[in-house]
């Protein structure tokens, strides 16, 4: 079954399919909006306690209720100010070392760090460090956050598929999160650069830019922009996604992942999950 589902989703029309739905997710009508989002959150008992607004009549679309914001204060940053945290909420799929270039995706299977990055260049210079791969369900938050403080250095957004993400997809179509839309982020920490890729999937026609001036989804083409003075402090908004899909971070040799980081563990943003290692 898995394995048809795969297959189905190669000859869907995801794009077409993915913007008919997203019309929908961004009706203001009140009762199209008010439908979609009660539905939802009975279907996947959303604790509304976390998040600014309560019912549909606090949202003006389906969207904004699914790109809601937590209350102020519920994702406290560790003391260790030199932590490494979670850029957002959702489930650990993959983490570990990238070996000889290749991140793994699934059991039995891997993919190319520069097919991922859409940089050979960057991907070189992660040869030997590490990767995480969080999974954001359709209940999680969706707000990806800085894992430290940085500066952005490259915004690189790459046209692609949008297969569904998850565990159908991931075992069955190779180099999966390097197919599909996405956006890759290239950040300079103290240190050294690192990549937060934001990746896009099947019905998540929208990954927004949290700063002035970002890239704003469906990609046309590969375009690389530099842009001019944004920073991110730990835990700052760097964008968000409309649906769920997956984030992968990969960091250069010398930060280390928490030994906590392993498939199946679930993280929240602002728990730490990596830091360099103590003297």
């Amino acid at each position: 079954m898995t394995r048809a589902f795969a297959a189905l989703q190669r000859i869907l029309p995801q794009h077409g399919l993915s913007r008919f739905l997203g019309s929908f997710a961004a009706s203001r009508q009140k009762h199209i909006k008010r439908l979609l989002i009660e539905g939802f959150k009975t279907a996947y008992q959303i604790d509304m306690a976390e998040f600014e607004g309560e019912s549909g009549d606090d949202f003006a679309s389906f969207n904004d209720f699914f790109g809601r914001r937590l209350r102020p204060g519920l994702r406290p940053l560790p003391e260790d100010a030199e932590a490494i945290v979670s850029p957002v909420d959702g489930t650990v799929s993959q983490a570990g070392a990238i070996t000889d270039g290749r991140i793994v995706q699934a059991k039995g299977h891997d993919y190319s760090a520069a097919a991922l990055l859409d940089d050979v260049g960057f991907a070189a210079a992660l040869a030997g460090g590490s990767f995480v791969t969080l999974y954001l369900a359709p209940h999680n938050y969706h707000r990806v956050h800085a894992p430290c403080s940085a500066r952005l250095l490259v915004s690189r957004q790459v046209p692609g598929a949008l297969y569904s993400v998850n565990a159908a997809t991931e075992q069955h179509v190779p180099g999966l999160f390097a197919r599909n839309e996405r956006l890759a982020l290239r950040l300079g920490a103290a240190f050294g650069d690192f990549a937060l890729v934001l990746v896009g999937a099947m019905i998540v026609a929208s990954i927004e830019a949290a700063w002035p001036g970002g890239p704003t989804t469906p990609y046309r083409r590969r375009v690389a922009r530099t842009p001019e003075d944004v920073y991110f402090q730990r835990g700052d908004e760097v964008g968000a996604f409309l649906l769920g899909s997956t984030v992968v971070a990969l960091f250069p040799p010398g930060v280390e992942l928490a030994a906590h980081v392993r498939p199946g563990t679930e993280v929240r943003m602002g728990s730490a999950i990596a830091a360099l290692p103590k003297d």
